[in-house]
This record gives structure tokens, C-alpha cells and sequence, in this order.
């Protein structure tokens, strides 16, 4: 298994971060990666909800089911999303710092397979790829984007 951590901060308020993560529709607004994420149930954003999104990986559109697994607003989203045979549990943390948030993530990475060996690889890749992902978060709500319309999360 790997693991891939980080942080970043934001400034923008906690609860304003936490929202626009939360509906995980608004992921394509900020990751180029990320091409569509769509809403599978009912009811307000919190424990249970779950999203079917479009991925690009190595060029093709993969499809990634995502959970949310826990869900205490405005600190804390634990999520588990399955791509194939790879499923990636965690969690993602809202602290104010300053007059921002420091979001900070911390994922293990099961690949499926005899990809086991790989996971060095994955560490390095995935912590590439989170820092890109919370970077666009943090242009998308730094620089003013059009703020995301949202469900607000109960």
C-alpha cells in the first residue's frame, strides 16, 4: 500500500473550502484531470454520499466511484474512491491558519494486481498529482473563479 500526504493553504475561509470539496461535482472546476462528476443518490452532502466522476489516465477516461465515509463540517471529509482495481481511503482536513485554511490530505493507495510492487512509484506519482489537484483548488478560489453554485453539505 502507499501513502500520499500533504498540505496546502488557501486563503479563502474554512467553511467556503470545505463546501466547494464537499460537492465533489465541483472537482472538474479545478482539476484538469478530473472531466466530469456527477451526484449517484439523493439528500444533502454528508456521510454516505456517493459520485461517479470521469478521470483521464494516461489519456483515457476512466470511471472512479467515490463514498464519502466521513463527514464533519467544516473540519474533516474521509472519502474511499475505487478505479478498477485500485482504491484509494483517506481523508482530507479544514484548519484555519492565519486568515486562510490549510487543507491538508492523507491517502493510502491499494493497487490491485501485481501493481503491488510499484508502490514506491505510486507514493512519488500520487503526491505529484494531490499537489496539482489542491493547487487548482487553490487558483480556483484565490483568484476569484466564478464561485462554484453549491449544495451547501447538512
Amino acid at each position: 500500500m502507499a501513502r500520499v500526504r500533504g498540505s496546502i493553504d488557501i486563503e479563502r475561509p474554512v467553511d467556503e473550502v470545505f463546501d466547494v470539496v464537499a460537492d465533489q461535482t465541483n472537482e472538474p472546476r479545478y482539476n484538469p484531470a478530473m472531466t466530469a462528476s456527477r451526484r449517484i443518490d439523493d439528500g444533502p452532502i454528508g456521510m454516505g454520499t456517493r459520485f461517479l466522476a470521469t478521470v483521464l489516465t494516461r489519456g483515457k477516461p476512466q470511471q472512479v466511484e467515490i463514498e464519502v465515509t466521513g463527514f464533519e463540517r467544516p473540519t474533516e471529509i474521509a472519502s474511499r474512491s475505487v478505479m478498477g482495481r485500485s482504491t484509494v481511503s483517506g481523508r482530507v482536513r479544514f484548519d484555519p491558519v492565519g486568515s486562510g485554511t490549510r487543507l491538508s490530505w492523507d491517502w493510502d493507495v491499494q493497487v490491485g494486481g501485481g501493481a503491488r510492487v510499484l508502490d514506491p512509484l505510486v507514493s512519488v506519482i500520487g503526491r505529484r498529482q494531490e499537489r496539482a489537484i489542491w493547487g487548482g483548488l487553490k487558483h480556483f478560489l484565490e483568484n476569484g473563479a466564478a464561485r462554484p453554485s453549491r449544495e451547501r453539505p447538512a
